[in-house]
């Protein structure tokens, strides 16, 4: 079927210079089809016999038939699973497990800074909100991982040790350096992710590891380690209040 448009709707864009007698071209639309069409010009008076210029096909219905044969039926499957390999599934279920692990080690260093013979408040709250953080992390994996179509399998949680003191650094060095180590060995973790979304042909996991973590994990080794020269120059004793009440001091201003 063809249909022509009118002149005077198309004249403002099919304007003639001045003095010229060609007339304005004619715009005729080609239906061919349910769900498909094409668009051709021709000038007015020209044999709309030839062969029109055409765009692009798309025809949607044709290529669903495919994808419609992916939708699954049985209840116990996802319906948002899409192009999500099980490697991927599995190491963000491991993911999970090691932000947990990490998160817990924090809670143990808060117990121990937060006793009445230890009393150093500010270690206390730096380790507590660092737990909560690493918590935090682990439901922000488990909340991607039901949006992807995967299933969350929650594995054990190591206990961690209830004693940080260290006969020659003493507790607060001690335990911040085993904090870096634990941020470091995330972001390894956390680099193993994003190959494996890589190997996997999956963009968008990689680019999801790379806007939410890499850079933040980045940010707290730099921070801890920061910590650890300070620890070092003031040494044990008075010098650790003092980097105690420090801390205090810096997390309030930075509420």
């Amino acid at each position: 079927m063809l249909l022509r448009a009118s002149s005077s709707v198309l004249s403002p864009l099919f304007a003639s210079p001045e003095n010229s007698s060609s007339p304005p071209p004619s715009l005729y639309v080609r239906t061919k089809g349910r769900g498909a069409s094409t668009v051709s010009m021709a000038a007015a008076g020209e044999d709309n016999s030839a062969p029109a210029i055409t765009g692009v096909l798309f025809e949607p219905f044709k290529e669903l038939k495919k994808e419609l044969g992916l939708v699954p039926i049985s209840p116990d499957q996802s319906l948002a699973r899409y192009k999500y390999a099980e490697e991927c599934e599995a190491v963000i279920n491991v993911q999970i497990n090691i932000e947990y692990n990490v998160s817990y080690i924090y809670h143990a260093m808060y117990a121990y800074f937060d006793r009445d013979n230890v009393a150093l408040k500010g270690m206390a709250k730096f380790f507590k909100e660092s737990s909560e953080e690493e918590r935090e992390h682990a439901e922000t994996f488990m909340e991607y991982q039901n949006k992807r179509g995967g299933r969350v399998k929650l594995q054990s949680i190591i206990a961690p040790q209830s004693e940080y003191d260290h006969p020659e650094k003493g507790d607060a060095l001690y335990a911040m350096e085993v904090a870096l180590s634990l941020e470091k060995l995330n972001y390894d973790k956390l680099l193993n992710v994003h190959r494996v979304a890589v190997k996997n042909d999956d963009p968008q996991l990689a680019d999801y590891v790379e806007s939410y973590f890499l850079a933040e994990q980045v940010e707290a080794i730099k921070k801890i380690a920061e910590y650890i020269a300070q620890l070092r120059r003031v040494g044990k004793g008075h010098g650790v209040w003092h980097f105690d009440r420090s801390l205090l001091e810096e997390e309030a201003a930075a509420a």
